[in-house]
């Protein structure tokens, strides 16, 4: 009784504030992670969590931020407990800020329970290995990146480049396939402007989306402290309907690179000594904490996967937000400015795109026999293709063997027709057919990565001869 008194003390030692810090003077009994009640003057309340704490000092973040407060009058009490969040399967299809508070006007949820927002470890031993196909309907993805159930895939985007409009496409077509298979998506947007919150909300509006979405929205000008609080918080929603309700959730983190700035700030506002290019030194095991949530356990029918989408600074994959990213994550789809330049919708560049668990998602009774063929051949076609334009620019088209040519060809219907499909929702059966189209265009016997009993099944040329 008395550690409980002496925690729930309302302290008036507030010694000063720094950006959205403020530091509490002889925190008796405190303990670092528990979040506080911070009291203005006028009777307002704001939440806060414990950062840094020692015998002289408690370091708090505040959500709200500190404008307006006054430490000489401001009294802050420390509940004993870690941040949480109240989740219900009644937050599908709500808009919430970035700590689980209502943000579209209607009213609060009635919490079925209230969980850590820092959620509970996996035991290894008791996760499940990724083995289910999720069909996004993008044809660059499920194709030659698939997407596996309880995989953790990160987009690797530019400045300026759509991969918000991506990730709102992934969001309203994705789907698992099989009977009596319940899905949902848990959107984060992290640091957006209020135009790309209009055009998420407006496009989940619109065909419906929001239904199934369970909505985080921490905007620009929210607090940075929120925004770090945000993606735990969409991943404890996620977890809880997982594994409570047995729903196979997508959790969309967008975008991450404002995540790591504002861990950068509060770490800048701490005076902790910084690492590489001013990020702090534990920025790896932070986002290890956030990308691990993903997966499957034994036992538990629902499953969590991830698709993190990351701005490189300047195109830059070695900077490192992506750098650290693509360690702790199982591949990767990366945008390219020159594809947008020339129109590509979505301009997914193939070739260094990367998915590690997609042999695990695909073949018979997942998705079809030839799909690892098909998608072998389709890369290496388009990259000897790709290759072949830079000879051009060197030494004239002229110089090519009539093989080369329609090679040179193939890579430029690949990418209008295969990586350019707009807002097409494609099924996996869609998209190998429009790849045995585009394989059909070069001669039998360049189909090398491709079994011949797969030839004389799809490929154009023999189905149109057995009808």
């Amino acid at each position: 009784m008395k550690t409980r008194s002496l925690m729930s003390r309302e302290y008036r030692t507030v010694s000063y504030v720094s950006g959205p810090l403020l530091f509490v003077e002889r925190p008796v009994g405190a303990s670092y992670g528990e979040t506080a009640r911070i009291k203005l003057p006028d009777g307002e309340t704001r939440n806060g969590q414990i950062l840094d704490i020692s015998k002289d000092m408690a370091v708090v973040q505040v959500y709200e931020g500190t404008s307006g407060i006054d430490n000489s009058v401001t009294s802050v009490r420390f509940t004993g407990e870690p941040p949480r969040i109240d989740v219900s399967l009644d937050m599908l299809g709500r808009i919430f800020n970035g700590v689980g508070k209502p943000r579209d006007g209607r009213p609060d949820i009635i919490p079925e329970d209230t969980v850590d927002i820092a959620g509970m470890p996996i035991n290894p031993y008791a996760r499940d290995k990724p083995s289910d196909f999720i069909q996004t309907g993008v044809s660059a993805i499920d194709a030659l990146n698939t997407l596996v159930r309880g995989q953790k895939l990160p987009i690797f985007s530019g400045s300026g480049l759509p991969a918000n409009k991506l990730a709102a496409q992934i969001a309203r077509q994705s789907k698992v396939i099989g009977e009596g298979e319940q899905f949902a998506v848990v959107f984060a947007a992290m640091g957006i402007t209020y135009k790309e919150a209009s055009f998420f909300m407006g496009d989940f509006e619109r065909t419906g989306a929001l239904e199934r979405v369970v909505f985080f929205l921490n905007l620009a000008d929210d607090p940075t402290i929120e925004r770090v609080a945000t993606p735990r918080c969409a991943l404890s929603v996620a977890e809880f309907l997982a594994y409570t309700h047995n729903l196979h959730v997508l959790v969309i983190l967008t975008d991450m690179t404002n995540y790591c700035e504002a861990l950068r700030e509060i770490s800048t506002a701490r005076e902790e000594v910084p690492g590489r290019r001013g990020y702090p030194g534990y920025m790896y095991t932070d986002l290890a904490s956030i990308y691990e949530r993903a997966g499957r356990i034994k036992g538990k029918t629902g499953s969590i996967t991830q698709i993190p989408i990351l701005t490189m600074p300047d195109d830059d994959i070695t900077h490192p937000v992506p750098d650290l990213t693509g360690y702790i994550t199982e591949g990767q789809i990366v945008l390219s400015r020159d594809l947008f330049r020339r129109g590509a919708d979505p301009p997914i560049d193939a070739l260094p795109c990367l998915s590690r668990l997609m042999n695990l998602g695909i073949g018979p009774g997942k998705t079809r026999e030839d799909h690892r063929n098909v998608a072998d051949q389709l890369y290496a076609s388009y990259a000897y293709g790709r290759d072949l334009r830079r000879l051009v620019a060197i030494v004239g088209e002229e110089a090519l063997t009539d093989l080369d040519r329609k090679y040179l060809t193939f890579a430029d219907h690949f990418e209008r027709r295969f990586i350019s499909q707009g807002d097409e929702n494609r099924s996996i059966e869609d998209t190998l057919t429009i790849g045995w189209e585009l394989l059909s265009s070069l001669p039998e016997d360049e189909l090398k990565r491709i079994k011949i009993e797969f030839i004389k099944r799809y490929h154009p040329s023999y189905q149109a001869g057995s009808e």
